[in-house]
C-alpha cells in the first residue's frame, strides 16, 4: 500500500541535501479490519504543521515513519460491529487519527487527551487506505466536500483553542500565526463574538487573507511596533484573549504584554522541545493574573467541528493539491510557505457533495 513516509531524520528545511530531511512514498502493509473497524479508501490527506516535525524526530527516529492525521475519504469496508453509528460503504468521511481506548483512568476521569493507549490507532493516513476503529469516523454533512472534510481534523483544533479560551462574547481577542490554525481560529473566534479581532502575522499575504475572513486589524511584526499597535488597538487595555498558533519562539513570550488584565493566553502549537521561554511569575500571574494554557488534542471537539465545517470558508486552504506520487514536490511547497495550506490526493475519487 503506498505510504507518505519519512525515510531520513534531518530538517526539511536544511541547505544541505546530504543532511536534510526526506519524506518519499514507500509500502506499508494495509492494516487488519478489525470486527468494530472502519478501512476508508483515502481522497485527500492535508499538510500539517506538525509533519516536518516529524521529520526532526519529534516523535522518535525510527525510519520509516509514515505521515498524515487530516484526511477525508470513502468507507470501502466494515467491520462485522463497526455499523453502530449507521455507517455504510460509500459514506464520505473524515475523523480524528487518535483513538481514546475508554478504560484507562485519564480517560475515564474525562481527560481523553492524556489517553494511556492513544496510539493505537495512530495511522498513517497519507496512504491509499487507512483503518480506523468506528469510533474515530464522521460522516461529512452532504455540503461539505472531500477537499474541505479533510480539514476537519485542523478544525477540531481551533475549536478546542477556542475552548480553552473560555471567550464571552465581545472580548477582544488577538491571535499570533496566521498559517492554516490561526486562520480557522480567526473564524472560529468571530463566530463566537470576538471584538477587536487582529491577527499578527509577518507574510503580507496571509494578513491578507486574515483581512478577507473577518480579522478586523491585522499587525506585521516585523515592519510595525507590535505593542504600540495593540495598545492603540485595545485603547491601552490589552487582549482579554490572545492565542499563539505560530509555534514561533520568537513570537512566545512576546503575547504576554498583549494581554490584558486577567486575561487567557493560549500556546496552541507546537514548539522546539529545547525551547524555555522566560517567564516572570511575578509581572504576569501575580500582578496581571493571567491564565496561561496549551493545547495537545482535540478531546470531545470533533462533534462540533463537524457542525461549524459547513459554515466556514475554507477555499483558499484546500486549492492546492498534489497528486501522491508528487509528495516531494508536496512537502517543497509546503515548507516554502507557496501555498497556505497543501493537500496530498491520494485516490482520484469525486469531490462532490452528496
Amino acid at each position: 500500500m503506498k505510504t507518505v513516509a519519512v525515510t531520513r531524520i534531518g530538517s526539511l528545511r536544511d541547505p544541505d541535501e546530504t543532511t536534510r530531511g526526506r519524506v518519499g512514498v514507500v509500502d506499508f502493509p494495509e492494516q487488519p479490519l478489525g470486527p468494530e473497524d472502519v478501512r476508508i479508501r483515502v481522497a485527500y490527506a492535508a499538510i500539517c504543521g506538525s509533519d516536518p516535525h516529524l521529520a526532526e524526530g519529534f516523535f522518535g527516529t525510527d525510519v520509516p515513519i509514515g505521515l498524515g492525521h487530516e484526511i477525508s475519504g470513502v468507507v470501502e469496508a466494515l467491520g462485522e460491529r463497526a455499523h453502530r453509528s449507521g455507517l455504510k460503504v460509500g459514506d464520505r468521511v473524515a475523523g480524528n487519527f487518535l483513538r481514546f481506548c475508554g478504560t484507562c483512568r485519564p480517560c475515564q476521569d474525562g481527560r481523553q487527551q492524556f489517553c494511556e493507549n492513544i496510539q493505537d490507532y495512530n495511522r498513517p493516513g497519507m496512504a491509499e487506505t487507512i483503518t480506523w476503529h468506528a469510533s474515530q469516523v464522521y460522516r461529512l454533512p452532504e455540503d461539505v466536500t472531500l477537499r474541505k472534510g479533510s480539514l476537519l481534523e485542523p478544525t477540531s483544533v481551533a475549536v478546542r483553542i477556542a475552548d480553552k479560551t473560555r471567550i464571552r462574547v465581545g472580548d477582544r481577542v488577538l491571535i499570533c500565526g496566521g498559517g492554516p490554525i490561526g486562520q480557522l481560529v480567526l473564524q472560529v473566534m468571530k463566530r463566537n463574538g470576538a471584538t477587536s479581532l487582529t491577527m499578527v502575522e509577518p507574510i503580507a499575504a496571509r494578513r491578507e487573507m486574515a483581512l478577507r475572513h473577518g480579522a478586523e486589524h491585522v499587525i506585521d511584526p516585523v515592519a510595525e511596533d507590535q505593542d504600540a499597535r495593540a495598545a492603540l488597538i485595545t485603547g491601552g487595555r490589552g487582549y482579554d484573549v490572545v492565542i499563539d498558533a505560530s509555534g514561533a519562539p520568537r513570537a512566545a513570550q512576546g503575547l504576554l504584554d498583549l494581554a490584558a488584565k486577567g486575561g487567557v493566553v493560549v500556546y496552541g502549537a507546537m514548539y522546539p522541545e529545547t525551547f524555555e521561554m522566560p517567564l516572570g511569575l511575578s509581572s504576569y500571574l501575580y500582578l496581571k493574573e493571567l491564565t496561561l494554557t496549551g493545547v495537545f488534542v482535540s478531546p470531545y471537539a470533533f462533534p462540533r467541528a463537524l457542525q461549524i465545517l459547513p459554515h466556514l470558508d475554507v477555499d483558499e486552504l484546500t486549492a492546492a493539491v498534489f497528486p501522491l506520487d508528487e509528495v516531494d514536490e508536496a512537502f517543497a511547497a509546503h515548507v516554502a510557505g507557496v501555498h497556505p495550506k497543501v493537500l496530498i490526493r491520494c485516490n482520484d475519487l469525486e469531490d462532490v457533495s452528496s
